[in-house]
């Protein structure tokens, strides 16, 4: 595979202007007639100057990263641009599990998944957020457990299923997971042991844990998830403004001093 990839990019860079029978410039379509034709002109020029060839290949594979990092670099400007023309709106429920304060002017909503280790990372960065924009900032956890992680759909049940007891003790077992985030992959024994020292009521939680009640709830962060186009995580909204990674704190205080600045945000 990389051969073929290799020799794709040889190909494309072999591509020059040069004169046909009649007097006139080759164009792409007699070229490639050529070579085709002719397919030891290629072999014979990098055996003849395998040094010079490997030196103008590297060139051209560092010019085109160059381009395309570019275009990514725009196309990340322009979709940030229209995210503040158009922010999304997430769907915030009565029964949310709210950290921070209520009704705050900044709002985060990151899309998690409990055994992402990036999600571990975000975590921490919550937690910093929460403590530089205190009194002015509500965080709302919502799920997004990835297929292959096998433990974070059940981490996701028991934090749905503690919420219907107790919004406050949701929020702690969301801490105590990634407090101690080397146990997940220990899975249930992990999540009973953190709902056991929350004083939470065990039998309620085995009834409630793979209740339809639950999964709904979760199903609900997925389409919406889905729905603002969060595929890997963790996926964060603050304000609406999309954030795709573990970003550190300093990027979401940059999107909130835009937001400042464009008149959008009054803190």
């Amino acid at each position: 595979m990389k051969f073929k990839v290799t020799l794709s990019i040889l190909v494309g860079s072999l591509l020059f202007t040069g004169c046909n029978q009649k007097g006139g410039a080759i164009d792409q379509k007699e070229l490639g007639e050529l070579l085709k034709k002719n397919p030891k002109l290629i072999t014979d020029v990098i055996t003849t100057n395998p040094s010079e060839f490997i030196e103008a290949l590297n060139t051209a594979v560092k010019s085109a990263q160059g381009d395309q990092q570019k275009k990514a670099q725009l196309a990340e400007k322009k979709k940030l641009e229209e995210s503040f023309k158009n922010p999304m709106k997430p769907q915030i429920r009565p029964d949310e599990v709210i950290r921070g304060t209520k009704g705050a002017p900044i709002t985060l909503i990151e899309y998690s998944d409990f055994e992402c280790p990036f999600c571990s990372k975000g975590y921490d960065t919550v937690m910093e957020l929460l403590k530089i924009y205190k009194g002015q900032i509500q965080f709302v956890y919502k799920h997004l457990p990835l297929s292959f992680h096998q433990n974070a759909m059940p981490a996701a049940q028991y934090y749905e299923a503690i919420r219907l007891q107790s919004i406050e003790k949701a929020g702690l077992f969301h801490d105590g997971i990634f407090a101690e985030f080397s146990k997940v992959r220990s899975g249930e024994k992990f999540f009973k042991a953190i709902a056991k020292r929350l004083g939470v009521n065990m039998a309620k939680l085995e009834a409630d844990v793979k209740s339809k009640i639950v999964q709904d709830r979760i199903n609900e962060d997925l389409a919406e998830a889905k729905k603002f186009g969060f595929q890997g995580t963790p996926g964060f909204l603050i304000n609406g403004i999309p954030v795709k990674g573990a970003y550190p704190a300093s990027h979401f205080v940059g999107i909130v001093e835009e937001l400042k600045k464009r008149g959008l945000l009054k803190l």
